[in-house]
């Protein structure tokens, strides 16, 4: 397995074509819940994908995004967040997780991060000092709440 983290324009035909097709295999097919993924945000964003295979035929094993601060929240923001089902149950969300934290940290080192996460998975997420910080609210017929994580330093 690799890891990569990146801006939009670093990711080739082949890798783009790939984190679509698992975003749209896990949201849209596994959750059977039509929304629209392509919202406009992936272009100002961090990519951070853990990938298998070669570069004719990547395969995505762990995927997410970090929207850059100003265009969804105020802070930066953690989204889309998917492990491949072949990949679930192996210590790799929690690894894509602490990486993505490590690099938002990077990027932002005095700024919190917010997500929109599942409401199931607040414990998930609060082992990586992500606090609720909103009521529950429903997004694409899924219930969720907003979490925030303090800023690094």
């Amino acid at each position: 397995m690799q890891w990569q983290w990146c801006s939009f324009n670093e990711l080739t035909l082949n890798q783009l074509y790939e984190v679509l097709r698992v975003r749209q295999e896990v949201f849209t097919v596994e959750q059977d819940c039509p929304y629209q993924d392509a919202d406009g945000k992936d272009q100002q964003s961090w990519h951070l994908i853990c990938w298998e295979g070669n570069a004719q035929a990547p395969q995505v094993m762990a995927y997410l995004r970090v929207v850059f601060p100003g265009l969804k929240y105020r802070e930066p923001s953690i989204g889309r967040v998917l492990t491949a089902e072949a990949s679930r149950g192996t210590g790799l969300g929690k690894e894509l997780i602490r990486r993505a934290i490590e690099h938002t940290c990077k990027e932002y080192p005095s700024a919190a991060i917010r997500i929109s996460a599942q409401q199931h998975l607040e414990k998930f997420y609060g082992e990586f000092g992500f606090e609720q910080v909103s009521a529950p609210y429903q997004e694409d017929g899924i219930p969720h709440i907003e979490m925030l994580r303090p800023p690094c330093k």
